[in-house]
């Protein structure tokens, strides 16, 4: 068996912890040899949940930690006074290199702000992205930020670009990345200011394919392999890439259920249909890495279910086993930009 990739999981995360969050790592390590998972909160809660699976024991591990951060909670003030919360415990064992990622349904601001003060950035990041694999025609795309960084700068979505293309090619596999900019329009004078001051940064960097502009619309197609705006831009697309991929799939469930006609149809198309609409399904790709700490910090849905958190625990091999943190560090130290 290869070498294990360890996996710091917040149990107490998300809407459906901890129920979903243990049965997600429980799948997870059924499903690869490879993962240990420490699960990571109130242990007397945890060990309930495992007590309805079973698994290889040795490659779960409960790791006590008393206290939870809420969504309501200020993110900094929470990291800094819960240091038994099971964010703040995970993220140390990342810290600490006793895991090598940590995956979260819980508190974003909390996770985003505890990456970056426990985990550490890597020396030369201004801002590190949360960065999510979203579904296209043609397989998937990097939207890159969807939620770390709001008031971003040129110089940040700059950084976003080169680290997204260098997580393209080295995880998914994609030669070249393809790298466009979110715009209104195609023409390069479109846009806001953020928009027209980084486009010529994007064109005149030697170490990306940029492409130019990309209108939402276009996003889908797969018409680009990273796409890069602001966290503000980032989340609203995500946001409504997934309501309008819910909305679709239960007017479809609607209208071939209608009538007799339709019910008959339905059963002829179903397994075609079926594999369709998974291909687009944007759980199955796992969370949202924050590309540039020091250690992998994965942010999944609050409403995750345990497919996406055994996805999100999956995705960390890939990450691991091609040094993508090394990659990213060798890379910005190299950096004359910086």
């Amino acid at each position: 068996m290869s070498e294990l990739v360890k996996v710091a999981v917040d149990a107490m995360g998300g809407d459906n912890a901890p129920s979903e969050i243990v049965k997600g790592a429980v799948e997870a390590v059924l499903s690869k040899e490879q993962i240990k998972v420490f699960l990571v909160g109130k242990d007397a809660l945890i060990e309930k949940e495992l007590s309805k699976y079973q698994y290889p024991s040795e490659r779960i591990e409960v790791v006590n930690a008393d206290e939870i951060i809420s969504n309501e909670e200020a993110p900094v003030m929470a990291i800094r006074r819960k240091k038994q919360s099971s964010i703040v415990v995970a993220l140390n064992l990342v810290k600490n290199k006793e895991a090598d990622a940590f995956v979260s349904a819980g508190s974003t601001g909390a996770v985003l702000v505890g990456g970056q003060l426990i985990v550490g950035r890597i020396k030369g990041v201004e801002r590190p992205p949360l960065a999510p694999l979203i579904p296209t025609v043609d397989g998937v795309s990097l939207l890159v930020d969807c939620g770390a960084n709001v008031d971003a700068r040129p110089s940040h979505l700059l950084q976003f670009a080169k680290m997204g293309s260098i997580y393209m090619e080295n995880v998914i596999g994609v030669k070249n990345p393809r790298v466009a900019i979110v715009n209104i329009g195609a023409e390069e004078e479109k846009g806001n200011m953020l928009v027209k001051e980084t486009f010529p940064l994007l064109k005149n960097c030697k170490d990306i394919n940029f492409i130019g502009s990309i209108e939402a619309r276009e996003i889908p197609n797969g018409m680009a392999d990273v796409i890069v705006c602001e966290a503000f831009v980032g989340n609203v697309i995500l946001k409504l890439y997934e309501g309008v991929g819910a909305a679709l799939i239960s007017k479809v469930k609607t209208g071939m259920l209608s009538t007799l006609r339709s019910k008959i149809g339905a059963v002829l198309v179903k397994p075609a249909l079926k594999k369709t609409l998974k291909s687009f399904d944007a759980s199955r790709y796992g969370g949202a890495p924050m590309l540039g700490l020091n250690g992998l910090v994965v942010k999944t849905h609050g409403s995750s279910t345990s497919e996406e958190i055994k996805n999100s625990i999956v995705q960390c091999i890939s990450f691991s086993e091609q040094r993508i943190n090394d990659r990213l560090r060798e890379y910005i130290s190299n950096d004359d930009s910086i």
